[in-house]
Parts: C-alpha cells; structure tokens; sequence
C-alpha cells in the first residue's frame, strides 16, 4: 500500500518515450523510467484494497503492495529485495510483459490501474544503477548435476534457483547465444540484449555453465544428457510456428515471423548477414495480430518499408472492455501498440485464400472477409480483395516444441505435443527429466515462463535432496 488517499489525489503516470519519427531511426529502447520521485507518486496510488488481486493476477504473484509502498517511502533497496524475491528478471518483465497484474488493479474497476509495470521497470533499472543486484552464490555445494536445455525465461529462471541451491549446473542453448527468444524473437528497441548478458555475469558468478551452439536432440544425443546428470530441465520453448498452407505458399517473399526478427537481432548485436531478409522500400504485409506480428510492423518500418499492413482473422475487439463484468480478469480489447503508433494499417475477420506472383516471387496477397457465428468461421460472400505484397510475414504464433526431442528422452506428451507434466511436480513420465515453460504449458508469455522455471527448479531441489529450501 502506498498513501491511504493517494489513489484520489494522483493520476496515473506513464513512462515516457521518444517520438514515432525520431526512434524509428535507431534500434535502441526509446521508453525511458520513471524518476525516483515519479516513481513514488506512482507508487503512492496503490491503495489499501484489502486484498490485492494484482498479486493473484501476476503469474510469478509479485508482492505488488509491499514494494509499491516502499516505493513511495523511497526505501528502493528493500523494495528491490521484495521484487527479486518472486521475479528473478525484473527487467525483462519491466519492459515486456503486458501487464496483467494491472489489469487486476482494484482502481481498474473504475479508473487508471496503478502503473505496477513502471514501477517494476523503475526498481530494476535503480538496482543496477546502485550496484545492489550482486551475485549470490550458494553457501555450500551439493555435489548433483543438473543439465537445462533451453535458455530462454524459463530454462534461465531455474538454472539460477538451482545454482543458488548449490547444484552444478549446465544450460544448453542451440544458438551461439544464450537467451532464446529474449535474444532472437525480441527486437532490441523494446529490450536490449546487454540486460541478458549483465545476468548471464551474474549467473556465472554464482556456478551456473553455458554451452552455446549445443542442439541437444540435433546434432548432440539427448540421452547423453540424462546419463550425464542427475536431472534434466527441458525448458526449450514452443518453436515450431503455426503455418499458412494456402496456394503460392511456396513464393519467395513468404517468410515466418522468426526467418525475419532473429536476422536483425544478430546484425544489431554486430553480425554480419548474407542476404539478410528486409523490408527496405517494400509492401509488407504482416498476418497475425499479436506481440509477434507487431514486432514484424516496428522493424518493417526501421528498415523503411513502402507501406505495411497487418491482418488478424478474429473480429476487430471493442476500444474498451466492460470492466465491471471481467475485472479482475484480462480483458479482450483493442491494443494498440508503440509498433502500430509508427505507422501500420490494421485490418480484422480478413483471412488469406492465395499468394500470387510471377518468376517463383510474390507480388500480391488475395484475403476475404469473414464473420464469426457461433465460433464458426464463414467467408462472407463477395468480400474477396487484393492487396500489394512484396514482404508476407506469417506471425500466427507457434504449436509446439520440437518433437525430435521429446521422442529421443521418450517423454509422455499432451494432446497438444507440449510435454506431460502437470504444475505441481514439473516432472515428466522419465523420472529424472522435469519441463517448465513453453515446452509444457504451449505458447504463453515470459512471466508465465519465469513462473515456471522457479517452480520447477523447486521440484528438481526436492527430487534431487528429499526436500527444499527454494521458494514455490
């Protein structure tokens, strides 16, 4: 809780950030935090709500009152002890999650939630700055090896709690560098790459080994990895995308999402790519109207795209949700985000039928119009359009993890192929073999990755010594 009357004497304050025309031409973060003074002013809207859905309403159920109120008292320091005690990367939840917990803010009942979001992102950034975020290696050493595939949010998440718990630990990553889709599927103007590599310090610091370029399932065995040591974390994300199997498909110019944004991830980190897939003076259209798709618009527009459109096959949501009928829940509504404020036209219930194009390049892109009834999708007669394309990009998210992988350990799998494992123990039909993230639960967000990757680190601690320390 902040000031008992705060919530009726401050409005809401939001970050600020660059102009549309100004960041679109650097690859930088262009959102800038709160001031400490701000950030209390923020802070001293958390009111005493008596029960504070934003900690239920956060997948890591962040102590959200306690460090609002610290905030307001200006006690940073504790309020950083707070947060890290739930969320192991508060900055990258700081910069891009979307924020439930705000959409379960009490004052979201009937006004401006408290700005949870900008506050976090003020308390991390403050740490760093002070030099208060410090390695905290275990005391002693359990002599058990761990070996994590994945280093995403949620392999990173558990390979810290069990490195702090005192066992080896090992992160296997296939790319040639460490941080999954933080690192590739992320561009760097909505999170820079230098906050992984500032934890990757930490987390070396405090025992844990990363071996890039190591595709476990691929090129590496994975049975290796389970003679090796004495627990497995597979935390390798949902990476296979969702596809689009229309006619002229198989055109040049028709590309995943995750073709395009890695490519510019690794020339902003400083490599050199041949024939690397842009927009420059190009018509792009971008299919799929989520986080992915709206990264696809803001780096289409850095490059200089000719013009870019995004289309989403559900209906267009409504600008403002009904609050007292969903709260505390997350709301469908219309999003608009600082990728779309850049210069994008949105266009909903459009389905792609065809590509079309001359000499093996596509040219144009061939959509209807449909309604929705019943759940039921129906094209809506003589609402066939075309629309210029030189650039497709599908960003229609992603069905699963890889399978190759799952059926060289033999894990039991979900009718989704995610793997089986259910969120009280993380621990897969092969006793020593836990899953966490994406790879269990499907598509989700970072947050819910963390969330897991704690979790699991829990369970393979207790699994590991008959019992744990680690929190849950």
């Amino acid at each position: 809780m902040g000031k008992v009357t705060g919530f009726l004497e401050f409005e809401r304050l939001h970050e600020a950030a660059d102009k549309p025309q100004e960041r679109l031409k650097h690859w930088r973060e262009f959102v800038h935090p709160l001031t400490s003074e701000a950030a209390g002013i923020q802070g001293a809207r958390c009111m005493d709500c008596g029960t504070p859905f934003c900690m239920s309403g956060c997948p890591v159920n962040n102590i959200i009152p306690d460090w609002n109120d610290l905030v307001f008292k200006q006690d940073w320091q504790r309020a950083l002890d707070t947060l890290h005690s739930t969320n192991n990367f508060p900055e990258f939840t700081g910069r891009v999650c979307p924020a439930p917990c705000e959409a379960a803010c009490t004052l979201n009942i009937n006004s401006a939630p408290v700005g949870i979001k900008s506050i976090e992102h003020a308390i991390i950034d403050k740490g760093w700055e002070s030099g208060w975020v410090v390695p905290q290696p275990p005391v002693k050493k359990t002599g058990k090896r761990v070996a994590v595939i994945g280093s995403g949010p949620a392999g990173l998440a558990a390979a810290q709690q069990l490195a702090r718990a005192g066992h080896d630990v090992v992160v296997f990553e296939k790319a040639d560098r460490v941080g999954g889709l933080l690192r590739y599927g992320i561009p760097d103007f909505k999170m820079e790459k230098h906050l992984i590599d500032r934890r990757m310090a930490q987390m070396r610091a405090e025992g844990v080994e990363f071996r890039v370029n190591q595709d476990v399932g691929g090129a590496m065995p994975a049975k290796k990895l389970v003679d090796e040591f004495d627990a497995v974390v597979m935390a390798g994300g949902a990476e296979q995308p969702r596809d689009l199997p229309v006619p002229g498909r198989e055109l040049d110019g028709v590309h995943f999402a995750m073709e395009f944004l890695p490519q510019q991830n690794k020339v902003v980190a400083g490599d050199k790519i041949a024939k690397q897939l842009k927009a420059t003076g190009k018509h792009v259209v971008v299919i799929g109207g989520g986080d992915t798709g709206s990264d696809c618009v803001g780096t289409s527009n850095r490059h200089g795209a000719a013009s870019v459109m995004q289309f989403e096959l559900l209906p267009q949501p409504p600008e403002e949700e009904n609050k007292p009928m969903v709260w505390p829940y997350w709301p469908v509504k219309l999003r608009t985000s600082s990728s779309h404020e850049e210069g994008c036209q949105r266009d909903w219930a459009v389905a792609t039928k065809r590509f079309e194009g001359k000499n093996g390049k596509v040219e144009k892109l061939i959509a209807a119009r449909v309604e929705w009834k019943d759940g039921q999708m129906r094209e809506v007669p003589g609402s066939e359009f075309t629309i210029k394309a030189d650039l497709v990009l599908l960003a229609m998210g992603f069905t699963g993890p890889r399978q190759g992988l799952l059926d060289q350990l033999g894990v039991a799998k979900d009718n989704r192929s995610n793997v089986k494992a259910d969120t009280d123990r993380y621990q897969t039909s092969v006793g020593k073999i836990f899953a966490a993230g994406d790879m269990r639960r499907g598509q989700s967000l970072i947050v819910w990755a963390i969330r897991e990757g704690r979790q699991c680190a829990r369970s393979v601690d207790e699994f590991l010594m008959g019992s744990t320390e680690l929190p849950r």
